[in-house]
């Protein structure tokens, strides 16, 4: 079988690949059939949906769980947020082989210091940007297979400047990173200058409520960006939907007054390819 890895790379290189988050199975099928190529993983979504914060507390196992999950339900290649890598550089290749067992096309690993904070938050320490190129020269070295993508975040816009951060990833390319991940820029302006000062592969980061303004897909591409991730896009949509509706139901005392709005059972059925009467095929992954 071709590498997740592999498909990705080849998407990529066909123009700019926008890549939606999925913090479970459901959403991750319907991604896929609303046509998208790729699927991402926020620990921070994947940690809300467990009941707490994005504060790097979601544990390797909870993770690896989650890719069987999605990469099963979308068959898409999946991109997955490693946190800081679940501990120290004896940490990193285990990090790296579960994921990519558990069918995984890459994954991130950040600069911050544990305890983490979301990248559009202030208040973030990062590790020393050494330590940071001797954990990515770890993981290169621990992938199965040479197209698993390894992606290298760096949040140092936030807490130093734009010329750290950009000597930070051009310091993880060379390290072996096979893309790059500037969190937090500012500007149209501030993703040109980091792709011009640090070419190679790059994901760019369009979160909502956060530092960076609303840019399109082609705008990132225009940019020189590979791969556009939106993390917890899908989740604060369902979430602003679902406490709308948890409040005209305690209202109401009944759901009449939004049915509407809900997802149909035959459409929750046609996501899932599922008919009932029919024996249904588990896709794997």
């Amino acid at each position: 079988m071709t590498h997740a890895g592999a498909i990705l790379r080849e998407k990529m290189a066909k123009g700019v690949v926008m890549c939606p988050g999925a913090w479970n199975g459901l959403v991750a099928a319907a991604i896929a059939k609303t046509g998208f190529e790729s699927c991402y993983i926020s620990g921070g979504a994947t940690a809300n949906a467990s009941g707490y914060p994005d504060i790097g507390l979601i544990s390797l196992t909870e993770m690896c769980r989650t890719i069987r999950e999605v990469v099963s339900a979308s068959q898409l290649p999946v991109i997955a947020d490693a946190d800081t890598g679940y501990g120290e550089i004896e940490s990193i290749s285990r990090t790296v082989m579960e994921y990519e067992s558990n069918g995984a096309a890459g994954l991130h690993i950040e600069d911050q210091e544990f305890p983490k904070r979301c990248g559009h938050l202030d208040g973030k320490t990062l590790i020393s940007q050494s330590a940071m190129v001797e954990k990515i020269k770890f993981a290169v070295d621990s992938k199965q297979d040479k197209e698993f993508i390894l992606v290298a975040r760096t949040d140092a816009r936030g807490t130093d400047s734009l010329s750290m951060a950009i000597d930070r990833g051009c310091a993880y390319r060379e390290a072996g990173a096979d893309m790059v991940f500037p969190e937090g820029l500012r500007s149209e302006d501030e993703f040109n200058t980091f792709a011009e000062e640090c070419p190679g592969l790059l994901l760019a980061n369009m979160t909502e409520f956060g530092k960076t303004p609303h840019l399109t897909a082609k705008q990132f591409e225009s940019l020189g960006y590979n791969l556009v991730i939106y993390p917890v896009t899908m989740q604060r949509v369902a979430m602003g939907a679902i406490i709308r509706s948890l409040s005209l139901l305690h209202e109401t005392g009944s759901a009449e007054v939004f049915e509407s709005t809900m997802q149909t059972r035959q459409e929750l059925y046609d996501t899932l390819d599922y008919v009932p009467g029919e024996p249904w095929k588990f896709k794997g992954t």
